[in-house]
């Protein structure tokens, strides 16, 4: 017989949490997130202060949902009562680089003496500030802050060229509260 499976993740004060049905919606002083979690077998209940997760008969793959589904709730937790902020560095020793924000774009001027502007998206709910040569990403999502994080890295990749000669471009230098 294979035993039931069972997670949880405690909530905060400050926190409201709301279930309906597969949607989890997460309150906090920072703002609001949602996020759809759906998955056969697993079942997701609020009791007190905490999400309990639950699966009878639990195989391998929906032992590994569990744990993601954790891991994404307490992300969100997190997210919407302190905030995740990603650093950027603009590195050019070739020519001189400026970067400016344009809506919901990012603009690379001047990369590697190009005329037309290399662009990188903006997830929503994110805010992208430009001070000098630092580049600092913020929002409650850690999905879309990261994401956004590595279209810029990404927008700014050097193909055809040597690379330890053109070490130009944009590089995280912290991520989500860690160093790199």
């Amino acid at each position: 017989m294979i035993p039931e499976i069972k997670g949880d993740v405690k909530i905060p004060e400050g926190i409201e949490v709301f279930i309906e049905g597969s949607l989890i919606k997460v309150k906090g002083p920072k703002g609001e997130l949602e996020k759809v979690f759906d998955y056969p077998g697993i079942s997701i209940e609020k009791k007190e202060n905490k999400i309990l997760l639950n699966a009878k008969n639990a195989t391998k793959r929906e032992k590994r949902m569990i744990g993601t589904f954790k891991s994404h709730i307490s992300n969100m937790i997190k997210g919407v009562n302190e905030s995740y902020e990603y650093h950027l560095k603009v590195c050019s020793s070739h020519f001189p680089v400026s970067v400016a924000v344009d809506k919901d774009l990012v603009l690379i001027k001047n990369f590697l003496g190009e005329k037309v502007p290399r662009k990188s998206k903006i997830a929503k709910g994110v805010e992208v500030k430009v001070n000098g040569d630092q580049i600092v990403i913020t929002g409650n999502d850690r999905e879309k802050t990261g994401q956004t994080a590595a279209n810029i890295e990404q927008a700014c990749r050097i193909k055809k060229r040597d690379r330890r000669v053109f070490q130009d471009g944009i590089y995280i230098t912290m991520k989500a509260g860690k160093k790199i």
